[in-house]
């Protein structure tokens, strides 16, 4: 079926800390991150097979409740979403670098998918909700063009976006920075 996100966001920590035991326990899932957000939220990102996150997903929105602001469910991602998350992706080479900041976590993982699809890209990094004021952003790099196509594709049909940046040529201590 192929690999999948989830993401449920609460406002309560103590309530984050126990859905995430509860969805992990409902299917077989990875924590790609469980913890504090800013500001005071309390975040959990899971990978898996997609049924397996579907079934994970039901749990944590239930076990959740009232506590749940945001959520998140994206089937069949691109490769290079979860090393990006994580901050493991390897970069071949650098070229032009594009910068996507949304207001919203999920927006952001949404439009590194939708990126990463839409052109030959490599993703940089998803930098989710923690200091960063709850917001989300996405780093990307390849040819200009590619970079232009994936940073244009990815905010068509974007919510919540804050702004985009694509830098042709950026100085050796920017990209340096970045990694």
């Amino acid at each position: 079926m192929g690999l999948a996100i989830g993401m449920v966001e609460l406002n309560s920590i103590a309530r984050g800390i126990e859905t995430c035991d509860y969805m992990v326990k409902a299917a077989q899932v990875d924590i790609l991150r469980s913890s504090t957000v800013c500001p005071g939220k309390y975040l959990v990102l899971i990978s898996g097979e997609t049924g397996d996150v579907k079934a994970s997903m039901e749990e944590g929105k239930k076990r959740g409740g009232e506590c749940v602001v945001d959520s998140l469910m994206l089937p069949n991602v691109h490769p290079q979403l979860i090393p990006a998350i994580s901050m493991t992706n390897q970069i071949p080479e650098k070229g032009a670098v594009g910068v996507l900041e949304f207001y919203s976590v999920a927006s952001a993982i949404i439009a590194a998918d939708v990126a990463a699809k839409a052109a030959n890209v490599t993703l940089i990094e998803v930098r989710i909700g923690y200091a960063v004021g709850g917001k989300g952003y996405v780093t990307l790099t390849g040819d200009v063009g590619a970079v232009r196509e994936a940073v244009a594709a990815a905010t068509a049909g974007a919510q919540m976006l804050v702004g985009t940046a694509v830098i042709p040529r950026p100085a050796k201590q920017l990209y340096d920075s970045l990694m």
